[in-house]
């Protein structure tokens, strides 16, 4: 008999962290709101609570976990059979193991879909600075982590090191203050603009390929290095050929090729997907392949180099 996969969104955070109100928002947005029954599972019990009243005119039920032992599979096969989710939520306690709500405690047709993880800005140093492994076990597993009530003093490209170390292929967002002039507050390159060879490290390169392809004129008459693929189009001559790298954009099935028109003075005839670290200097030129001003890269050096142990990009 067919059983209709029921698609799980975990979302951790410590107590206070916006998760409640993160789940609400979720709830009522125009992509979320299509009236499929929804079962949130609630873990712990903030200052912001849910209204079992309102929720049911949006077909969603909330029943509450008081403590980790409880989570079985056997509890969410009975509110499977009494609540008949389309899709459920859980708002995990932060100080429990995300160890413990992984896949291997779902009903069979239940899957985990995706993991979100709340940090409140304003407690996150203490936390960081104190509780370091409860943090990464927040977010160690996450698909997106939110910094919710970031205020002036927020650096957004310290925040984002700092969860990339534990998990590259997390996405992060920041919720400002209200009344919080954010302009100015992007997120800081991880490389060094002024140096007189920009080196592009590896973790590095989807943040300099979305930046480089957003601001060519930025990067013009820099020189940059990285290590990518050894890509040719069928219809390149000799003198050209696109490095890249595969990027992850949001699941295994979503893999992207990020290349960068590169021109030589020589022939360059290496084997397809050949790892390469290419020097290069880029300029800013209106190109058919971008249908748009873009960054070429005029070749300096090349030299083969070897796969690296993890050869995807994330974002």
């Amino acid at each position: 008999m067919f059983h209709r996969e029921i698609p799980v969104f975990l979302f951790t955070g410590f107590l206070e962290s916006g998760k409640t109100s993160f789940i609400l928002d979720t709830l009522y947005q125009d992509y979320f709101a299509t009236g499929e029954r929804t079962l949130i599972i609630a873990c712990e019990e903030g200052e912001k609570e849910y209204d079992k009243k309102e929720l049911l005119k949006i077909n969603t039920y909330v029943e509450y976990v008081h403590d980790e032992s409880e989570l079985t599979k056997e509890l969410f096969a009975k509110w499977q059979t009494s609540h008949k989710p389309r899709r459920v939520l859980i708002e995990y306690n932060g100080m429990w193991n995300v160890e413990s709500v992984l896949e291997e405690i779902y009903p069979a047709n239940w899957v985990l879909t995706q993991v979100i993880s709340t940090i409140d800005y304003s407690t996150f140093n203490m936390y960081w600075t104190n509780m370091r492994s409860l943090v990464t076990n927040q977010f160690s597993l996450s698909d997106m982590v939110i910094f919710n009530r970031c205020d002036e003093t927020a650096k957004p490209g310290e925040l984002r090191r700092n969860i990339k170390i534990f998990n590259k292929k997390a996405q992060i967002g920041y919720d400002w203050q209200e009344g919080v002039n954010n302009e100015g507050m992007a997120e800081q390159l991880p490389y060094d603009m002024s140096a007189p060879i920009i080196e592009i490290h590896d973790d590095d390169y989807g943040i300099f390929y979305m930046d480089v392809m957003e601001n060519p004129n930025k990067y013009a008459g820099k020189t940059i290095k990285y290590s990518g693929l050894f890509f040719r189009p069928s219809n390149y001559s000799m003198d050209k050929f696109v490095p890249g790298r595969f990027a992850m954009t949001c699941c295994a099935d979503d893999i992207t090729y990020l290349g960068l028109v590169c021109k030589t003075e020589k022939d360059v005839d290496l084997p397809e997907r050949q790892w390469i670290t290419l020097t290069a200097e880029i300029k800013a030129e209106y190109v058919k392949e971008y249908r748009d001003l873009g960054p070429v890269l005029y070749l300096k050096d090349i030299e083969t180099g070897t796969r690296p142990e993890d050869d995807l990009v994330y974002f």
